[in-house]
């Protein structure tokens, strides 16, 4: 997959720096994946939910949230001496979708976060992807008390392609997340390899 160069001043593998996207639903736990995984203090651009957001901001299942991203979180993590993924997480809500095309330039890949009490809330995120052609593989977030269905199943429900990898994880969790983003670079590469081979027969 991407590996860095070599550097010519010393002969030293120079590590590769891969972005990566953190998409999904207002509240489904984006910015606490980015937190949980990033070996720095992530940026944030959080802002205190207001009453402007009224009749705007779909609060439904996360009526207890007080804050929202408004322009994006910023985490680092090193996979190997080879390869440093930077992770950006896009916000939630519709009326930052502007915002997207600034993030995904330059990214390989995205993980498309999901609650099962809130799936309609994963179709923007997965429309976006598909329409640009970007691999992304569905991180399905296993919050507390809410009932948990097969990877099949949310397949099934957010009619993905049957190459999208869909991983149940929990945010929280800096093992699972990690797991999570190695599935993700797994199926770039493996779409990247796909498409060097369909360039070669032409």
């Amino acid at each position: 997959m991407a590996y860095g160069d070599s550097d010519p001043r010393n002969g030293l593998s120079v590590p590769k720096a891969t972005k990566l996207l953190i998409a999904g639903g207002f509240g489904v736990g984006k910015t606490t994946l980015v937190g949980a995984i990033s070996e720095i203090k992530p940026l944030r651009t959080e802002e205190t939910l207001t009453e402007a957001g009224i009749g705007i901001d779909n609060l439904d299942g996360v009526d207890k949230k007080t804050t929202t991203t408004v322009a994006m979180d910023f985490g680092r993590i090193t996979i190997s001496s080879h390869l440093v993924l930077y992770l950006f997480g896009t916000p939630g809500q519709d009326r930052f979708l502007f915002v997207w095309d600034e993030l995904s330039t330059g990214a390989i890949g995205a993980v498309v976060l999901a609650d099962t009490r809130r799936l309609d809330d994963s179709f923007p995120s997965i429309d976006y992807f598909e329409q640009r052609g970007m691999p992304f593989v569905v991180g399905v977030n296993c919050f507390d008390g809410a009932r948990r269905y097969e990877p099949e199943e949310v397949r099934i429900a957010l009619d993905l392609e049957p190459d999208v990898p869909v991983i149940l994880c929990d945010a929280r969790d800096r093992e699972s997340v990690k797991t999570v983003l190695i599935d993700l670079l797994r199926h770039a590469q493996h779409i990247a390899q796909q498409q060097r081979a369909v360039a070669s027969t032409i």
